[in-house]
């Protein structure tokens, strides 16, 4: 019987300890796969992303998977990608790594402090809380905005009072689980850092992701505007 091995590795993202981060798995692929099997691959792999890679060119197609859906843009598994190929000496050390996505060509690169990745900035506009927005998050934001993204993903950015708000915030999820409900990014600025953030999509099959890559796309032009600089640190 012949049998076709698929590499599949699981790597922690966004740390330098091991059983900490948040957690991805990436899928090196021969040759493109359909998106039920890759759905089903993840839905296995029950983390909060799957990537999907397979060669094309100077880079890699590159798609990502949670448990229930695929995704047009995520951070940490596209970090983990990059490290794979690193690790596995698909690509040297000093070679760039590029992606071609849903979200455009994304790159990553060692740097003098790690993976450095080239994400876009996605612009938010002002909006008007939804009923299940407000029915799930027990909070008064002060700021309200919404981000549409490809896919028919659309998420909310709620600034809340303070940074104890935020790491305080105990929602209420059940709201958010029908398909196509947002997703939602509570924020606000911190005594030790720029700004801190969470952020819950339920019906993605993710309640809360411990880092979101994606969210800092919206998450870095909104504090940079806000605090008129470019350089910022999350948490």
């Amino acid at each position: 019987m012949n049998v076709t091995r698929t590499p599949l590795f699981q790597v922690d993202a966004f740390t330098s300890e091991p059983f900490a981060g948040n957690p991805a798995a990436v899928c090196l692929l021969r040759e493109p796969r359909d998106a039920g099997w890759m759905q089903k691959v993840a839905g296995e792999m029950n983390l909060s992303e799957t990537a999907f890679l397979v060669a094309n060119g100077d880079g890699f197609d590159l798609r990502w998977f949670t448990p229930a859906r695929e995704v047009p843009l995520c951070g940490h598994a596209t970090l983990a990608s990059a490290h794979t190929l690193w690790e596995t000496g698909i690509l040297a050390e000093t070679d760039v790594a590029r992606f071609f996505s849903a979200s455009g060509e994304l790159q990553a690169r060692l740097g003098d402090h790690g993976i450095e990745l080239n994400f876009p900035a996605t612009p938010t506009e002002p909006g008007v809380i939804s009923d299940a927005v407000r029915a799930a998050i027990p909070a008064t934001p002060v700021d309200v905005r919404v981000v549409s993204r490809d896919l028919g993903e659309v998420n909310y950015l709620l600034e809340l009072e303070s940074e104890q708000a935020v790491r305080e915030l105990a929602p209420n999820l059940e709201p958010l689980r029908a398909p196509g409900s947002p997703g939602v990014i509570v924020t606000a600025r911190a005594a030790d850092y720029d700004f801190v953030s969470r952020y819950f999509v339920p019906w993605a099959g993710i309640d809360e992701d411990p880092v979101t890559g994606s969210a800092h796309t919206v998450l870095g032009p909104y504090w940079a505007d806000k605090l008129g600089r470019t350089r910022l640190t999350g948490f």
